[in-house]
């Protein structure tokens, strides 16, 4: 297949793959940061009697005709939450030596895929875990886990595994997701929409899934799940290049392209149509016995998104009259203040030029995101970053788009008080009922060049503007504290032995 080819299947345009290719050369600006955002500086951390007002604003936003999506990025195999376990059965030594290993197995009793596990080690070996782990098999017990002939975890999407124990049975992430689904994002007919984004390998496993449990969930939570799917589009992967920066080729001569990072799942959330989207990764679940806060807070999120919201459309078709200047003055505040968007040059501006200035800021997707206490978890933090019109916005920033090499910005986001849960909740309509096209929001500066390898050749690969990145740095933000309740994932499987998962 020649270069033209190729391009055309995935519909990505010649001059697409030359402004990628000249990306590598020139490499991404770091973001020029004001303050790490903070409470009362960036984030909020609403009074009880707003809490209140917040949860029952969200309520009633629910008693109207409203459609709400819950958006779940799933895609991807969970291989890297089994890292260790793959370690173990390569190790050279057969009993369980790291304290990793002797929890895996010492715990294993409690772990909700256990049933399964018993099953498939009874058909690969004639007994179950307890009898092999006995008997020191503990890398049958592994393989049985990990490989095809087994459980396969080793390659399925965390989605799709088993988490939960219940008396009924356990429960994989979808099925939490279905659950929380139903308790905050119910709307007004009582059905209930999730949009998973998985990989095409995977995705009848997951429709699959669905059409077994919904009926269930379905039942006891009086409601009618509306689940969709979708997968990255091939026009937003991005061409991988050789050390020296000329096209990587594979073995046949073909351009490698690889998926954009989660930022191409920008156009995913493009093609919903919906007024509030909630948005979480699929491993930050918790069983019922845990899940108060993370609705109630989730409502929180909603209600203050729906509030911010009326306020702003209310400005905005106000705008289309004549207000008076101390009605402008009024609106500024509203952004500058509430919306946390300051621009030194604003407050210079009057009439005419303040009006045009304020449609532009407030007439734009509006996001809320949840932030934790900083538990020195990896990953990004809630900041004040200068845009590129030269205002100041809250945005959600990564370390590789921080010089850290400047101590002052090294330490700045070392220092950080909050942590970047995924935990959002977007309008992405505006006052007129009409749905943005939220690509045109993107900061196309803020992605980052990874290394990577292929059959032993080393590449650099070119990672888009992240989903909650600079994907949605155009956007309107508020940042509000969330307890560490709400965020529990699971990066290794021995995360699952947490209280957390029990």
């Amino acid at each position: 297949m020649t270069d033209k080819e190729l391009l055309q299947k995935k519909g990505i345009s010649e001059s697409q793959l030359a402004e990628q290719l000249e990306r590598f050369k020139t490499g991404f600006p770091f973001l020029r940061l004001k303050a790490a955002a903070s409470i009362g500086n960036g984030i909020l951390k609403p009074a009880a009697d707003d809490e209140a007002a917040y949860l029952k604003a969200w309520d009633e936003y629910l008693a109207g005709n409203h459609r709400i999506t819950k958006f779940v990025p799933a895609s991807g195999a969970a291989s890297r939450m089994f890292k260790d376990v793959f370690a173990f059965v390569d190790a050279d030594y057969d009993a369980p030596t790291t304290d990793f290993e002797k929890k895996l197995f010492g715990l294993i009793d409690t772990a909700a895929y256990k049933a399964d596990l018993d099953k498939a080690c009874t058909a690969l070996y004639g007994k179950d875990v307890d009898t092999l782990v006995k008997e020191g098999r503990q890398k049958d017990v592994a393989r049985a886990l990990l490989g095809r002939d087994g459980l396969n975890y080793g390659q399925l999407p965390k989605g799709l595994l088993k988490f939960h124990r219940y008396n009924d049975g356990a429960r994989t992430p979808v099925e939490e997701h279905l659950v929380e689904g139903a308790l905050y994002a119910r709307g007004k007919d009582g059905k209930v929409n999730i949009h998973f984004t998985v990989s095409p390998e995977h995705k009848a496993l997951f429709k699959a899934l669905v059409e077994a449990v919904a009926p269930k969930y379905e039942k006891a939570f009086g409601v009618t799940y509306e689940v969709s799917f979708s997968e990255q589009h091939p026009n937003t992967d991005t061409v991988a290049v050789n050390p020296d920066n000329t096209p990587f080729r594979n073995d046949d001569g073909s351009l490698l392209f690889r998926p954009g990072g989660h930022g191409a799942l920008i156009v995913n959330l493009n093609d919903i149509q919906s007024d509030v989207v909630f948005i979480k990764n699929i491993d930050n679940v918790v069983p019922d016995r845990l899940k108060d806060d993370t609705v109630k807070y989730k409502r929180l999120l909603a209600g203050i998104l729906v509030s911010m919201q009326a306020k702003a459309f209310d400005y905005l078709k106000r705008l289309e009259g004549e207000p008076t200047e101390a009605e402008l003055q009024e609106m500024l505040r509203f952004l500058q203040n509430d919306l946390c968007c300051q621009d030194e040059k604003a407050q210079s501006l009057k009439g005419a030029e303040l009006k045009a200035y304020l449609q532009q800021k407030l007439n734009r997707p509006m996001r809320v995101c949840g932030m934790v206490r900083n538990v020195g978890e990896p990953g990004g933090g809630p900041f004040l970053a200068y845009n590129q019109d030269g205002s100041v916005s809250c945005q959600i920033l990564e370390s590789s788009q921080i010089d850290m090499d400047d101590p002052e910005k090294k330490a700045m986001f070392e220092k950080g008080t909050h942590f970047n849960p995924v935990d959002l909740v977007c309008a992405t309509r505006n006052y007129r009922g009409e749905a943005f096209n939220l690509p045109d929001f993107v900061d196309k500066q803020t992605g980052f060049i990874s290394h990577k390898s292929k059959n032993g050749r080393e590449l650099k690969a070119l990672e888009l503007p992240g989903l909650w990145n600079g994907a949605m740095s155009g956007w309107n933000t508020l940042f509000v504290e969330v307890p560490l309740s709400t965020f529990n994932p699971v990066k290794t499987v021995n995360d699952l032995y947490r209280e957390q998962h029990q």
